[in-house]
């Protein structure tokens, strides 16, 4: 089985959805599954197919919680010493070349990945384009609308 890159933050969230879903939401459902066999008829019964179709989607994403957390490789930002380099779990901060606008991002796993808070996958185009530059650098990124250009302002391990 191959590894999975995750940051240690991230790392920390899968671990807190682990515990959420084994200790709060698994035993709801159990007792939700109890409470609609208890109504009689199971075979009309909308609680039990609802509370049923529940527990396989808590179960499996438990499965895959500790299947990930097992692979993982955490990879702490601040212990990072990459030169400058842009590299997995690094922030980087970019300007559009073409509109000169100004971004940053935090290159992270799949998992992670959240534009909304700055967190791009590692998997993204861009975050591809990124890793092996240095400040200063030019990366070309093929967006859907065509290719964009972005120069990388700053390189940064927190």
């Amino acid at each position: 089985m191959s590894t999975i890159p995750l940051t240690k933050r991230g790392a920390e969230l899968l671990k807190e959805e682990l515990h959420r879903l084994k200790t709060v939401e698994r035993p709801n459902v159990i007792t939700a599954i109890a409470e609609a066999r208890a109504q009689g008829d199971l075979s009309e019964n909308a609680e039990y197919d609802a509370a049923k179709e529940k527990q396989g989607f808590i179960e499996g994403r438990i499965a895959d919680l500790e299947s990930k957390l097992s692979a993982a490789q955490i990879i702490d930002p601040a212990a990072l010493d990459a030169e400058g380099r842009v590299v997995f779990a690094a922030t980087v901060e970019l300007e559009d070349l073409e509109n000169g606008g100004k971004v940053e991002y935090q290159i992270v796993g799949d998992d992670e990945a959240d534009l909304e808070h700055g967190k791009i996958s590692v998997s993204s185009p861009i975050a591809r384009a990124l890793i092996g530059k240095y400040a200063g650098d030019v990366a070309e990124v093929q967006a859907p609308s065509g290719v964009r250009e972005y120069e990388i302002i700053d390189v940064r391990y927190v």
